[in-house]
Formats: C-alpha cells, structure tokens, sequence
C-alpha cells in the first residue's frame, strides 16, 4: 500500500504502508545465541513456517542454516520453552518440537538420537542444557509427564552423548531446576531451584556441586538462603568463580557466590536490572571477558549494554536479549525503537559491528518515532508506569478539532514488561491514526523488586485501575479523544481487559486473545509451572476461593456490556478454550455486540502467519466497527453478532 496520500484526513482512517502481513512475511524472531570459538550460533523463528524455529551458524561473515528444514527447535518445559538447543566445539545439542527428544547433530552432519522415546509422545521434555568439555555428557533439566499423576516432575539429568539413551539423574526433590551451567573444566555444576509457590522472580535457591565420576557430589546451598531473593542467570568465569544475578537488594544485580556462609560479593550495583523474568529459558544477561563483566541493563529508558572494565556504555538499544562472548568482544541480539532485533558485535572501544542485519521494512523514519515513557497516578495514589506511542503518518494531517482514539495494551505475564523495541503490530495502529499506551502496571518488570511485586494479592485490581488511570490520565491531558478508547490485552492481560469493562465505563471496546476469565479454574487446571503462580498474585489456593471468584470477570457476567472481540486457539493447555467460550456465552446472552474468533490447532499465543494476520486485521474492523471509523485498504469483513 502506497503512503504517498496528501492533506487532512481523520484519525484511525489514515492508509498504511504497514499491512498485517508484514508482521510475518519475511519475519523471523531472534532470542538466543551462543559463541563457538570464532562462530555464533543463533535461532530464527519464522511465522511463515507456521512458528518454526531454525538453528542459523554465522562463520566469516557467511550465514548458515544448521538444522534440517523440517526441524522445530522447541522445548515444551514449563510450556513457554526456550533453551532448546546448545552449540560447542562445531556440535549441536538440540530438542525438536516433533517428539521432544534430545538430538546431537555433528560437524559432519552425523544425527544421533541422544533420549529414549517415551511410551506416549512429548511426555518426557529436556531444556536449558550445557555439554561437559568431553562431550560424554549433556546436563540439562527435564521434565517428565506421567499419566495420572498431577504434576510432571522436573530434576536435573546428564544424558549420555554416545547415543545408548543413558539418563543419570543428577538432582532431584524441588519441585523446579534451572539454569544448569558446568564450569570451564567440567568438574563444577552450579544451578537455581525453587518451590510452590515461589515463581523464578520470587525466591529461588542458588546451589553449587561437584561432578566425580559422572555423577554430582557436595551440593550446597551458596544463594538465596539469607534472605528471600531472586538468583538467576548464574554462570562460571574463565577462571571458576561463580557468579549470578540477585535481587535480594530491590535491583536485580550481578553479584559473585561462594561462601554459603557470607553474603554475595556486590560486582555491579545499581537501579537497574540485568535480569528478566524466567519465563523461557536460554537468555542471558552478562558475560565475563578477562575477569570483568559486559552486562546488559534495563531501566525504564531501555536497555543499554556496559562493560565495567571500560565504563562504556551502549546504548542505542531498546532491547537486548541474549549476549555471547566472542575474542575481546560481546555478541548480542539487540533491537531498537524502529528496528527489529539484529545479531550484533560489540568491542568496547569501537563501534558495533552487524553480523545478522534486521529486514529493511522500507519504512520512512517518520512512522516510527521513538515512544515516550509516562508515570502517571493511580487512583489509588501510587504511581504506574507506560509507553505512549502518538500516532504517526509523514503524509497526513489530521483536523485540527479531532484528537485520536486510543488503544490501551496490557501485556501478558503479569509478570513481564511493555516491550520498546520496534512491534509492527504497535505500528500497524499509530500509522493508521490511533495512539497506543503499552501499560507497564503494577508488577510490571524493570522498576525493581518491589514494583514487580506490587501486584502480588492485587491481580485484576491494581493492573485493572492501572491501565483505567493511564487511558484517563491521557484523556485529561487532551492527548486522547476520551470518548473513544479501546483496550487490548491477551493471556494475563486478557484479565486486564475483562476486569476493565466489567468495573469501568472508561473503553469504549475491548479486545481478549486467550486471555485468563475464571481464575479458580486457572488456579485448577492450568499447567504445572503456573499452577500456585496466583498463590502471590490473588490468595493461597484453595484458601483463598472466595477471592478467586470476586475477581474473576466470569463471576461478573452481568457487567460485561461493554462490545468485544474475543480471540482463542483450541489447543491452549495454558487458558483453556472453555474460558473464551464462557466469556462469549456471556456476551450474547447480554446482548452486547461481539465477534468470537477460534483457531483450530493454536495453542497459547499466536505463533504461525495465519492465525496473526487474521487476529490482528479483525481486532482493527471490529474497533472500527464499534467507533464508527472507515479503515483504509482492504480489510476484510468481520460481522459481528
């Protein structure tokens, strides 16, 4: 679509050069990468290919794909993945989504089945793993589902690398491992563990061991035992020392463990964070190069990458993900405001050097101005925190008695973050005429321990008036028509979305992919890694049931009179497809205008080309629909019931 349209014209009705298939045509996601010696291995995912996910090899400038065409590199533990695959010495560990079995793949292209199949598919799940020096063993975590019982069990296992389908378990009895990681000559294993009803951002336990003989000897405690505190990313330094991330001073800073009787040894402090919340696994946060560490910090401007040998700081990024060492330099993947991520080296002392660049969109700059962070107060007298995005369009002028509508977004998790870095589906709205607010709410990472726990007993109340507050405190300043808000959110955030139209009059429509409306079902049926998360977040369960059915919005049926798009895969283990269904009932039964979207075969979150261009093009006509705006372009038809 052409963007060349002169002269006045009304928000939300502008055209766009940003269609719904650009989100995914030619698309491919970057969150991991690993340094081998002079290469750097990294991931793709690719919504083209129905979400698949590639194992890409950098080499003298030359990109590679390593895995198969057919391979999915995905790991289902915890059910969100991530640390799926590992690379060293030209050799690729890695789990393909297909059986969930651990595979090695060697430099001469030999594939040797490293894990059992198990007697039903996909029962028996493996992650986040690291090979010994020798490549005789693969310690990773793994996580087993046995029929009829409640929950899989989780332990730490070194899966032999001969191919005879050798597991050795290595530790067991918590209820959740991570982070896994074998010191430079194998002879130490250090990894985090934690309890229900803890999450990996509440409390987690820091332990160290020794591997003889195979198998693990001395484990200890060395973190998170003097005071409740969030250890992660751990990892060990050229030299052996172990060093990992803690929050048990508000920030989540890089400290140095050993002593199981002594605190942690601050090596950089301040009010940022180097962590983020576990909910994948496979990032990484901080390298060590000759004894001094690269970290990347997060603060409510972004993130930026410093090495503390220099006290150089980079930071021209609005995300960094994942970051590997390479000679005296880092590789990262790094994203800006108006780019999307790109695999990058960094020297401190020199200037980055791109080794995988984003796409070139063809984009003029002026569609993507930077967004404009805001802390604005609640109503109850605290203060929340958000990212405004004005509408934006080098070739239009809007009337001059006209403000824009707004879309509210609440982001998933709770436990997560509004992302800055460049989001088409963001774009796709404001170069059409709408303004964004993306509400970091209560709870919300990247302002410190206590900010991320203010939502702890609060769901569907405090992140509910947060996003309420933002789209008011917008419509008093005169930069939003009040009159016509809509609200989007999926997943956690679709318990945003549905407790605001239940308890405000504030949107005028809302928007709900997957998103959470019974929360004692949740707290019943959702899968183990969630399965005491609202312990914290609303009450203990079952304690606490009569606070689980005032809050969830499908108790409150009666005031959903608000009009709705509701978005749902059949295949959700993680928001059952039954909860969507309720929320419609409701709906129809209220006489309110809706449309009900349901994706065959989708499970939790929209990862495959069509289920994203179809979600986001009838989010855009019915809001239309329901404001009384005529879209540009061709959009096809959404009826609404």
């Amino acid at each position: 679509m052409s963007d060349a349209v002169e002269g006045e014209q009304g928000y939300g009705s502008w055209p766009s050069p940003i269609e719904a298939k650009d989100l995914v045509v030619g698309a491919a996601g970057l969150s991991e990468v690993v340094t081998d010696g002079n290469d750097v291995w990294f991931n793709e995912s690719r919504p083209e290919e129905g979400g698949r996910v590639a194992i890409m090899r950098w080499r003298n400038g030359e990109i590679t794909e390593i895995t198969a065409p057919d391979a999915d590199v995905r790991t289902r533990v915890h059910e969100y993945g991530g640390g799926a695959w590992w690379a060293a010495d030209g050799t690729l560990w890695y789990v393909d989504d297909t059986d969930q079995r651990l595979r090695r793949l060697d430099p001469d292209g030999t594939l040797t089945l490293l894990t059992p199949e198990p007697d039903e598919a996909r029962t028996v799940r493996f992650a986040d793993g690291r090979a010994t020096p020798d490549k005789a063993w693969y310690v990773c975590v793994r996580e087993t589902h046995i029929a009829g019982s409640q929950e899989p069990v989780n332990d730490l296992v070194a899966v032999a690398g001969d191919g005879s389908g050798q597991v050795a378990v290595l530790t067991s009895g918590a209820d959740f491992y991570g982070s896994p990681r074998l010191s430079p000559d194998g002879s130490k294993l250090a990894w985090v563990q934690w309890n229900h009803p803890n999450m990996p951002w509440d409390a987690t336990e820091l332990w160290l061991g020794e591997r003889v003989d195979g198998e693990l000897a001395g484990a200890r405690q060395v973190g998170g035992q003097h005071e409740p505190a969030a250890v992660v990313f751990p990892g060990f330094t050229a030299d052996g020392r172990l060093w990992a991330v803690s929050d048990h001073h508000e920030w989540w800073n890089l400290y140095e463990f050993s002593d199981p009787n002594s605190s942690p040894v601050p090596l950089l402090e301040g009010s940022f964070e180097i962590a983020t919340p576990g909910w994948v696994f496979g990032l990484s946060r901080w390298i060590e190069i000759d004894g001094q560490a690269v970290v990347a910090r997060t603060d409510p401007g972004g993130d930026t990458l410093f090495a503390t040998s220099t006290g150089e700081e980079l930071d021209a990024w609005s995300a960094v993900s994942a970051l590997g060492r390479l000679g005296d330099g880092v590789v990262f993947i790094g994203a800006r405001h108006h780019g999307e991520p790109e695999l990058m080296r960094w020297t401190p002392g020199s200037e980055p050097q791109v080794l995988r660049a984003a796409r070139d969109l063809g984009l003029d700059p002026s569609f993507l101005p930077a967004p404009e962070h805001i802390v604005f107060p609640t109503t109850d007298g605290e203060e929340a925190h958000g990212w405004f995005y004005a509408p934006a369009h080098p070739h239009v002028t809007p009337p001059a008695d006209e403000l824009p509508p707004l879309l509210v977004l609440a982001h998933g998790g709770p436990t997560s973050r509004a992302r800055t870095e460049l989001q088409l589906s963001i774009r796709y709205w404001t170069s059409r005429g709408f303004a964004v607010v993306d509400v970091d709410y209560r709870g919300s990472t990247g302002y410190g321990r206590t900010y991320r726990h203010a939502l702890n007993g609060r769901w569907g109340v405090a992140d509910v008036d947060d996003c309420v507050a933002a789209a008011l405190h917008l419509g008093d300043e005169r930069r939003v028509d009040s009159a016509r808000i809509v609200i989007k959110g999926g997943s956690a955030g679709g318990l945003t979305v549905l407790g605001a139209l239940a308890d405000s009059d504030v949107f005028a429509a809302g928007a709900s992919r997957y998103g959470v409306a019974d929360l004692s079902a949740l707290a019943r049926d959702t899968h183990k890694f969630e399965a005491r998360y609202c312990d914290r977040l609303v009450a203990p369960w079952p304690e606490g049931e009569a606070i689980y059915a005032a809050r969830s919005p499908i108790n409150r049926t009666e005031s959903l009179e608000t009009p709705m798009i509701v978005l749902q895969g059949d295949a959700d283990p993680v928001v059952p497809k039954n909860q969507s269904d309720a929320v419609v009932a409701a709906l129809a039964a209220n006489g309110v205008p809706h449309a009900y979207l349901v994706f065959p075969g989708v499970a939790h979150g929209f990862r495959d080309a069509e289920t994203i261009i179809t979600a986001l093009e009838a989010e855009l006509s019915f809001f239309c629909q329901i404001l009384g705006i005529e879209p540009a372009g061709d959009l096809p038809e959404l009826t609404l019931s």
